[in-house]
């Protein structure tokens, strides 16, 4: 039998079977998949193949083969740096949720999530969450932000759950779609699923007073099927994003500004740092380039996890 795995707890699987029934699976043995070392060996939204196995009190299923992903988002463990996480795979666009000051989303966070998905070809939107609770100062700040993306070339949305604000256009995103919603704990994915789908009625969780974090509320990468046609993947709060096997020399590609100059600096493979007639350094210096994407790519590419750290919420562990 083949089928889509919804949810994945670690030790056990629930997958959806091809006539929509749910059926408990584990897998036999350790699956090796080839050029990835994960710590998880299925994620949710693979398409599997499983063997059903009867015993006195319930039906379960093995799996037994992962087929070909179309894609999938990993990431490196911030504090385990061996370590890679396979979050979801065969998806058809990602939704990064950023929050300006409840809690903070920083452009660093925004640009390795960014860059991931641009490395394993998958669209990326930004939705900047919970606009109706913006002061005048962190209004601007929001629309700074969705100005320098924009211009790159992502699309931006603004999204209030409470009020509804945003809420049609983003469906019309979704609809027919595997979707994946990521981001910090606390910047609203659960409570903007439920206002996507009020028949789901996710746990959520208010924010800490006293250190602006969110709390957990989804332990395990979990898909839905949402009410007008789409399918959301929901992830657990990111704490920090890991950038897994990428090379020095193709980092600058997954800057979609930066890709754009590539031919016209002098050298071929060019890293933008010291390098006479750069394109890059000398648009940056007319102001032609948000200096915060190359602070971001710097960081990325010097391999400085410790500074990364320190941008990042202790309270999330994903």
């Amino acid at each position: 039998m083949t089928g889509t795995v919804y949810k994945s707890t670690g030790s056990w699987y629930i997958v959806k079977d091809e006539n929509g029934q749910f059926v408990n699976c584990r897998i036999k043995g350790k699956f090796r998949i080839k050029g990835i070392k994960s710590t998880n060996p299925i994620a949710v939204g693979d398409k599997v193949e499983f063997k059903l196995e009867e015993n006195a009190d319930e039906v379960n299923g093995v799996i037994h083969t992962i087929q070909d992903r179309k894609n999938y988002i990993i990431r490196k463990s911030v504090n385990l740096s061996k370590q890679t996480h396979i979050i979801a795979s065969n998806i058809d666009v990602v939704f990064l949720l950023v929050t300006i000051d409840n809690p903070v989303t920083t452009t660093s966070f925004i640009d390795r999530f960014l860059v991931t998905a641009e490395a394993y070809g998958i669209e990326a939107i930004l939705v900047f969450n919970k606009i109706d609770t913006l002061s005048q100062e962190a209004l601007e700040e929001q629309m700074y932000l969705q100005a320098v993306y924009s211009s790159i070339g992502y699309q931006c949305l603004r999204v209030s759950a409470k009020e509804g604000k945003g809420i049609e256009t983003l469906k019309d995103l979704m609809r027919n779609r595997v979707s994946m919603f990521s981001g910090h704990s606390g910047v609203g994915k659960s409570t903007l699923i439920n206002t996507l789908d009020a028949n789901l009625n996710l746990k959520t969780a208010e924010i800490s007073e006293q250190h602006q974090q969110g709390q957990h509320t989804t332990t395990f990468a979990e898909m839905f099927d949402l009410n007008f046609g789409a399918k959301i993947i929901d992830t657990p709060g990111i704490r920090g994003f890991g950038i897994v096997d990428m090379e020095p020399e193709e980092l600058g590609d997954y800057f979609p500004e930066f890709f754009a100059l590539k031919d016209q600096c002098k050298f071929n493979n060019c890293l933008h740092k010291e390098e006479p007639k750069c394109a890059v350094k000398e648009a940056l210096d007319n102001d032609e380039l948000p200096w915060s994407r190359y602070q971001s790519y710097l960081q990325i590419l010097e391999g400085d996890e410790e500074n990364y750290r320190n941008d990042i919420y202790k309270n999330d562990d994903f």
